[in-house]
């Protein structure tokens, strides 16, 4: 495996934005190529932490569970607060343009690049499914809508919407100082979810208080209605942020729960079936 660690140059203030006072990082776990004789999907990772940290319990593990699986896989640590919208998104969709300009170096097939993303990294993730044909994304960063356009979501427990169900303090960190009528209601994704979206893996649990499992319901019918394919897992049993449910990302003695576990090879499975069964 080669590892590569590349800072990102957003020009933040042609969206309107302050700049960040670091850079967000994108870490590369790349198979070499002689282990991988036919071009292979690849996975952006966005770990949770409400818009206030990133999560190391989101991050690495989950790359080495789809690097393990013959994916190459990729984590962002975006900015968080007092970074606000839309500084994590464009860092997202630069890091999306950067893996899609580096498929034939990486062995990447250039149709097969997802983003995952967890909690409020599921909501950046899905913003990106959502916002990538729109000019205040890409045009900042110099590029085409096609070079940022992600082939697919996975949302783990995705923070969604900003209305009744709405982890508060996710979009206290996002909006905060914004005009809060209109981003509240733009960065509400069920209202923006639409035809332009990437077909679209999600699961959560029943039990989830922190990030309630009507955010999932919410986004799965829009989805719907706009005709986007969408497989949806609920668990019934499970707090918020279980990652893999495992001993490795556990943070306490009920973060082990063997039937969660099983969403990762669920999402495996559905990466390997796009294009074939869309």
């Amino acid at each position: 495996m080669e590892l590569i660690k590349l800072n990102l140059e957003i020009p933040y203030e042609k969206a309107g934005a302050e700049k960040p006072e670091s850079a967000a990082q994108l870490v590369c776990y790349l198979q070499q190529p002689q282990n991988m004789p036919v071009p292979r999907p690849a996975v952006v990772i966005c770990p949770g932490g409400g818009y206030r940290y990133t999560s190391s319990r989101e991050s690495e593990s989950i790359a080495m569970q789809y690097l393990a699986a013959g994916m190459q896989a990729f984590v962002l640590y975006y900015n968080c607060a007092p970074a606000v919208f839309p500084c994590a998104l464009l860092e997202l969709a630069k890091s999306v343009s950067i893996v899609r300009s580096h498929a034939t170096e990486w062995n990447i097939d250039p149709e097969k690049i997802l983003v995952a993303g967890f909690s409020a990294g599921g909501h950046l993730a899905a913003s990106l499914g959502c916002f990538w044909n729109q000019s205040f994304v890409y045009e900042p960063l110099g590029l085409l809508a096609e070079d940022i356009r992600p082939n697919g979501n996975i949302l783990c427990y995705p923070v969604i919407t900003s209305g009744e169900f709405a982890h508060r303090g996710s979009f206290n960190e996002l909006c905060r100082g914004l005009d809060q009528e209109k981003y509240l209601k733009l960065t509400s994704l069920e209202k923006q979810a639409g035809t332009q979206n990437p077909p679209t893996f999600i699961w959560h649990t029943n039990e989830d208080q922190a990030v309630p499992v009507e955010n999932s319901f919410l986004y799965t019918a829009a989805l719907r209605k706009a005709k986007v394919p969408v497989e949806f897992h609920m668990y019934a049993h499970g707090w918020h942020g279980l990652s893999l449910a495992n001993e490795e990302t556990k943070c306490d003695k009920d973060g082990e729960l063997p039937k969660v576990q099983s969403w990762m090879g669920l999402s495996i499975t559905w990466i390997k079936d796009l294009g074939r069964e869309y």
